[in-house]
């Protein structure tokens, strides 16, 4: 049963020392808007793999390509500005830590900053992810034990005003793949309770801050 630690949004300054390694953890999750060279320190210190997607307050990282030990842009050699060695699954399906993860980032969209979507944009990815993920099925067998994301389903831990909805094209990618466990951050609790909730057979938790999490099912058969 693999054990993450999962972050998103806020810093927890304990976490950011050596007093991390505390924590027997097979991977980091991490589900938007912290710092890079944070997500590099947890990586490093923990010396476990980092799965993550950028949130509405990160930097735009589409478009940029890792081959041979360089990093490119438009075909054109550039600095990367995400966080080093970690694996961005915005938009895509990865085996991490015998983990199947499905990550789509970035909030809905209410101003022109980046990773930022509108619902038809989003329910586009959305669907591109659950092609991905069948084709993996198809190949070996196994589903999705993980939907990483920024935001939340509408409906489901969002709130009401324009930056913090939720996307409603979620719930169906949530019924399409169904995954035990979505991942999400973006909703600040601001020291109120935050229950876990589910969507059918997933558990859908808000890692604003950190969590530790027992993930069931690694590498399960569909």
């Amino acid at each position: 049963m693999p054990r993450v630690l999962a972050v998103s949004d806020e810093v927890v300054e304990r976490l950011w020392t050596t007093r991390v390694r505390g924590h027997g953890v097979d991977l980091v999750l991490a589900a938007g808007d912290l710092p890079f060279d944070y997500l590099e320190f947890l990586a490093d210190a923990l010396d476990r793999p980092c799965v993550f997607v950028p949130g509405n307050h990160d930097a735009d990282l589409a478009g940029y390509d890792h081959r041979h030990g360089l990093w490119t842009r438009d075909g054109l050699p550039v600095d990367y500005p995400g966080p080093r060695g970690a694996v961005n699954a915005d938009g895509r399906v990865a085996d991490v830590a015998g983990l199947r993860i499905a990550g789509l980032g970035g909030s809905i969209r209410y101003n022109e900053g980046p990773n930022q979507w509108t619902e038809r944009q989003m329910a586009r990815r959305s669907r591109r992810v659950v092609r991905q993920a069948a084709v993996r099925r198809w190949r070996d067998g196994r589903s999705v034990d993980v939907l990483l994301t920024h935001s939340p389903p509408r409906g489901v831990g969002d709130q009401e005003d324009p930056p913090h909805r939720g996307f409603s094209c979620l719930h169906d990618t949530v019924r399409r793949l169904q995954p035990g466990l979505m991942v999400h951050g973006h909703i600040h609790p601001h020291g109120a309770p935050v229950p876990d909730r589910t969507m059918g057979v997933t558990r859908v938790v808000n890692t604003v801050g950190y969590r530790i999490l027992d993930i069931p099912g690694g590498g399960r058969a569909a």
